[in-house]
């Protein structure tokens, strides 16, 4: 136990150097694109007055030098304020806690879903390597990696909400239903699986081709001809021997693509009308509101980091020879 918290104690420190260098980026970048909010806005309000957008963008703080704009920031920053939206009159981080959950709800289970489903299916393969069950998963895992998550979305709307009518179609949970307690987490659950699946089908896709690729790689190995000498059962050595030297690669793709399910999620929560974090971003981009689409990438920065942080603590569990020192 002191061991890991020595490793998380040195992942943190490091954090905030790689924290404080991806904000800086994020702000650099943000403010290099075209366009600014004072001008949208005065678009939107039909007022072209050059007095009129002088004062929205020193509303803004952006008449000031790009500099002294990233030092207001960062100070911000340090004290743990993400700014305020002026297009949503709201401080961002009210913003964040309103959407944040919506979020991870969603990309979190959809993250369970691919990677369970990855491994089980990515098994089911390579045990039956050659065979029907085998050619199956391998095309499907195909389809759902090549096919565009946004169609497929709106297909599963169209076969699931329209023709059969058995699923919500968009939404969080019934609008002025006033369900509480069990039955309204029944309803959310009903409109979370099209989402979920969705954003799913394309992780589980790779992590059933990535777990059918280390099973075959390990099942050859000696330590494997051993214990299948010594008379143990197929299903024993593949889950006690094979699945968990296997694991490995899967853990590290699963770190690596945990944090990138928060920019998947822009799509879904588009077609689905989830009032999540990605469909805020997108919203944000489109308004050039600076200070949320910030707050956002410092939010999925920190998940990010985390997210590695745990991949490493992972390794260690699955396999104890890892050194994570």
């Amino acid at each position: 136990m002191r061991g890991y918290m020595i490793f998380v104690g040195h992942r943190l420190f490091k954090a905030v150097f790689v924290l404080a260098a991806v904000v800086v980026l994020n702000f650099m970048l943000i403010h290099a694109a075209p366009g600014d909010p004072a001008t949208v806005m005065a678009g939107e309000a039909g007022a072209a007055d050059p007095l009129f957008i002088a004062q929205l963008r020193h509303q803004f703080g952006i008449d000031q030098s790009l500099p002294r704009q990233l030092l207001i920031y960062l100070g911000h920053i340090s004290h743990g304020d993400l700014g305020f939206s002026y297009r949503q009159q709201r401080p961002v981080w009210d913003l964040l806690a309103a959407r944040l959950p919506a979020t991870i709800l969603l990309t979190f289970s959809a993250f369970l879903l691919a990677l369970l489903g990855g491994v089980l299916f990515g098994t089911l393969a390579a045990i039956n390597v050659g065979r029907l069950t085998d050619t199956a998963v391998t095309v499907l895992a195909l389809l759902s990696y090549a096919t565009p998550i946004f169609w497929i979305g709106l297909m599963l709307v169209l076969l699931f909400s329209v023709d059969l009518g058995w699923l919500p179609a968009f939404g969080y949970e019934s609008v002025g239903s006033g369900f509480s307690g069990l039955t309204r987490v029944a309803d959310i659950g009903r409109h979370m699986i099209l989402p979920v699946t969705t954003l799913g089908l394309f992780y589980m896709a790779v992590y059933a081709r990535l777990t059918r690729a280390s099973i075959l790689e390990v099942i050859t190995l000696d330590f494997v001809k051993t214990a299948r000498a010594k008379g143990q059962k197929e299903w024993k050595i593949v889950w006690r021997h094979v699945l968990r030297n296997a694991l490995l690669p899967v853990i590290t793709m699963a770190g690596i693509q945990a944090g990138q399910l928060v920019g998947g999620s822009i799509l879904v929560e588009t077609v689905f009308a989830w009032p999540g974090l990605g469909r805020m971003t997108f919203d944000a981009v489109l308004q050039r509101d600076y200070q949320v689409l910030l707050g956002v990438f410092f939010v999925t920065s920190v998940l990010v980091i985390g997210f590695n942080i745990l991949t490493d603590i992972l390794y260690s569990i699955v396999d104890p020879r890892v050194d994570i020192g």
